[in-house]
């Protein structure tokens, strides 16, 4: 029996089935990574603007650069990566979606029980905050509006709802990460899982007893660490699971 085979077969007697998802979920959407040459945008590095420094020393420039990933991520369409785990979250008693991608492309493509790890591009949430504006909300920007956009209840900036570098993660949301870690199945796919805490969530996973399986073009940090490699893309490698446990 091949690997394939093999989780095809724990997926079709799990209940419980968590999957972690990153970047690579959403390569064959067109979404760009923002990062490393080709990322570039004038000629700022993500690391130099996604940081509650940067929106301290230039708000407007933060936001420029946001906009402009709404537009390009907009135009992205969920490709089959997203529609399979959108099904799952239907077919399974007990799933759980937890991923570190802000691009919203699981939310359109219909997936629920589903844990943001690191927030969403088109949602806000006061940059003081005032305890009206605490709470992410979905912006709706009207064309030419000011730039940054004002805290309906206090008239600070708003701020996209994401995670920063140098900020920690939701302790609401990583604590029901973690509790989703419970599982028969666990599956790490299109992300390295090499950055803490969502790193510790596939070995921990393991510990519990889980079958834990990494779906990923390359080889990571969690290869070695995993019952199961599935090697290729998100998109080919879910469509062949989809199609071997039905």
């Amino acid at each position: 029996m091949d690997d394939l085979a093999a989780v095809a077969e724990r997926l079709t007697a799990a209940r419980r089935v968590t999957v972690l998802t990153g970047a690579g979920v959403s390569a064959a959407s067109g979404v760009p990574t923002f990062r490393g040459p080709g990322g570039l945008w004038r000629q700022f590095r993500p690391e130099d603007l996604a940081t509650p420094q940067a929106f301290a020393r230039d708000a407007r420039l933060v936001w420029e650069w946001y906009d402009w990933r709404r537009t390009l991520i907009a135009a992205c369409r969920p490709n089959r990566a997203h529609d399979v785990l959108a099904a799952w979250s239907r077919r399974f008693p007990q799933f759980v979606l937890i991923t570190q991608n802000v691009d919203g492309l699981h939310e359109r493509a219909g997936t629920s029980n589903l844990l943001r790890l690191h927030g969403s591009i088109w949602e806000v949430k006061c940059s003081r905050p005032c305890a009206a504006g605490a709470r992410p909300w979905r912006e709706d920007p009207v064309a030419g509006a000011p730039r940054p956009p004002r805290c309906p209840h206090c008239g600070d900036p708003l701020r996209p709802a994401v995670v920063w570098f140098g900020e920690a993660l939701d302790v609401a949301v990583l604590r029901r990460a973690r509790a989703a870690t419970a599982c028969d199945v666990f599956m790490a796919v299109g992300t390295s899982a090499s950055v803490y805490p969502a790193a510790g969530l596939l070995p921990e996973a393991r510990q519990r007893g889980a079958c834990t399986v990494e779906i990923n073009p390359d080889v990571t940090d969690a290869s070695h660490a995993v019952d199961f490699v599935l090697s290729g893309a998100a998109e080919r490698v879910l469509d062949d699971l989809d199609r071997a446990t039905r």
